[in-house]
């Protein structure tokens, strides 16, 4: 890979791409993509709780992993439906942390997969459509 960021939407897609198929080349453990925090707004109605941390997603093993609120959740839930070949497995609620992690199977190929943490990064994290991206492990 040669670019680590992006915060157009048709590039945020290709770089969810390059990393996916990076992360599958070089047989590592997972891939993490993260929210840049200069992207999150200060506006408390808009956007992810700024107490939650910045929002990550991670692919691992044909598996999409985030952590996210209950409202967000719910958010999660919707966009499932909208895409049949991702389908929640798992659901973690560590009583030390806020929130849950959820494990999401993506039986799809990467352009579709990519598509999809695009859709999770604007509507379940209720982000921008100019939010930058990092990949920040592969």
């Amino acid at each position: 890979m040669t670019r680590f960021d992006a915060a157009d939407p048709t590039e945020r897609r290709k770089l969810y791409v390059d990393a996916i198929t990076a992360h599958r080349t070089r047989g590592s453990g997972f891939c993490t993509l993260e929210v840049d925090d200069d992207s999150l707004t200060d506006d408390p109605d808009s956007g992810p709780d700024p107490e939650l941390g910045i929002p990550w997603i991670q692919f691992a093993d044909g598996t999409v992993i985030l952590d996210c609120t209950d409202d967000e959740l719910e958010a999660l839930k919707a966009l499932c439906d909208e895409f049949p070949a991702f389908k929640i497995d798992d659901l973690v609620r560590p009583e030390e942390a806020e929130g849950t992690n959820a494990r999401i199977s993506a039986k799809a190929d990467p352009n579709r997969i990519a598509q999809f943490i695009d859709a999770a990064f604007r509507r379940v994290y209720d982000l921008s459509a100019d939010v930058r991206v990092w990949v920040v492990e592969l």
